[in-house]
């Protein structure tokens, strides 16, 4: 259930960034700031005003990583905008902070910083997984002596609540750590996994980010859907990710008597492929009835994928157990891809060469009927679709959420 809990304002946020973050902690260091991009609702802003308002008298250095995964680059105007940096403020106060993307699939930017053992991997996953896993990093923290993540968490769907070390793995990471644990998390499933605190696949990304030399600080914060915030920790990413996680369970979740029919699922315009939209079906995954529909109503969005479109077509959207009864046939695509299928595609089962999927996903998009068809997805034409319909009708089995995607909706049960 939403929590009545103030929201803070600019000057508690300012405060809070002065009493907390001591400049005479960051005194002659070199600091990165690693931010999310713009598929999170976060006063960046804001914060990044403020932490360098504070910072910048006593730090040799502030630049910014955006964390993003594997996620398209972001152009430096779009960064700027990210980050709320003014044309002349690029030009004066901010003239000294570089602007970088994370460049995940360019091994001669990555930093090998060692490897999670067979042994490693068997007792985090708890057997589910067995290998040596390289823990790769962007090679540009080595040019820094703190890394600071500021960063929101919600709910999420690979690791339980997004935030704090995530920001290092996958946001800053190599493809070889980001695959095992999105897999890893596949195979507990969405509905399992997202919402829970304590994860085999949070072990790891803490587990990884123990391996790194430099200093690791964070500010978390908790936001409401207009990206004002209801609290703010900062520490250590563990302890200040463990307090958020705890204020994001209280306003990131809603409860519900019994499952619906039928589930309009909007997308925000941040959400502009499917590879992030997939999140309006994590989010609602628990509360779709057996042998219900959930539709992403997103008619802005085009792509499946600007990074990873290709071979999701080539693989299409199915439930989990379809590619763990064939692993041979689908060993070549990386399991990040088979991970975001799966999790897309929700639960359901494979026997006997046949699947059945637990609830029907349907996109009214841009993306046309006949690529719907191929990746094994409904197709509704957005233009036939009136949100109000779906409005007020819960009593009926009708659910409609207006921004989807960060809200996680639950069972009372």
């Amino acid at each position: 259930m939403n929590s009545p809990l103030p929201l803070l304002s600019a000057d508690d946020v300012r405060q809070y960034i002065a009493e907390n973050l001591r400049a005479a902690d960051f005194a002659d260091k070199r600091v990165l700031l690693i931010v999310p991009d713009a598929t999170r609702t976060a006063p960046l802003p804001l914060l990044f005003d403020a932490v360098h308002g504070q910072l910048s008298a006593v730090a040799a250095k502030i630049d910014v990583l955006v964390a993003l995964g594997t996620h398209p680059e972001m152009p430096q105007a779009d960064i700027r905008r990210l980050l709320g940096i003014s044309d002349a403020d690029s030009r004066g106060r901010y003239a000294d902070v570089e602007l970088f993307n994370h460049e995940w699939d360019r091994p001669e930017c990555l930093l090998s910083l060692g490897t999670l053992s067979e042994a490693d991997t068997r007792e985090i996953s708890g057997g589910l997984l067995e290998e040596a896993v390289d823990v790769a990093i962007n090679r540009r923290i080595a040019d820094y002596d703190v890394l600071l993540v500021l960063g929101p968490v919600f709910p999420h769907e690979v690791v339980g609540f997004s935030g704090g070390n995530k920001y290092f793995f996958p946001g800053i990471g190599g493809a070889e750590i980001l695959n095992f644990f999105h897999w890893l998390g596949a195979l507990i499933t969405n509905a399992s996994i997202i919402g829970v605190k304590e994860t085999p696949v949070r072990k790891v990304v803490d587990r990884a980010a123990a391996l790194i030399p430099v200093e690791r600080r964070c500010l978390a914060f908790v936001v409401a859907p207009d990206a004002s915030p209801y609290g703010m920790f900062y520490g250590t990413p563990e302890s200040a990710w463990n307090d958020a996680a705890d204020l994001s369970a209280q306003v990131h979740m809603r409860r519900v008597p019994q499952p619906f029919q039928t589930v309009l699922s909007c997308a925000p315009p941040m959400y502009d492929e499917l590879w992030v939209a997939g999140k309006c079906m994590y989010k609602l995954e628990p509360v779709v009835a057996d042998g219900g529909e959930l539709i992403i109503y997103a008619p802005h969005m085009h792509e499946i994928s600007i990074t990873h479109g290709p071979l999701i077509e080539e693989v299409g959207y199915h439930v989990r157990d379809y590619f763990t009864a064939q692993a041979e046939r689908f060993s070549y695509i990386p399991r990040g891809v088979l991970a975001h299928s799966t999790h897309v595609r929700g639960g359901g089962t494979f026997v006997d060469g046949v699947e059945h999927p637990r609830v029907q996903v349907t996109l009214a998009s841009g993306i046309p009927r006949e690529t719907c068809e191929r990746i094994n997805l409904g197709y509704r034409d957005p233009s036939t679709i009136n949100v109000e319909d779906f409005a007020n009708r819960e009593d009926e089995g009708v659910l409609l959420v207006r921004k989807a995607g960060e809200m996680l909706y639950r069972l009372e049960d």
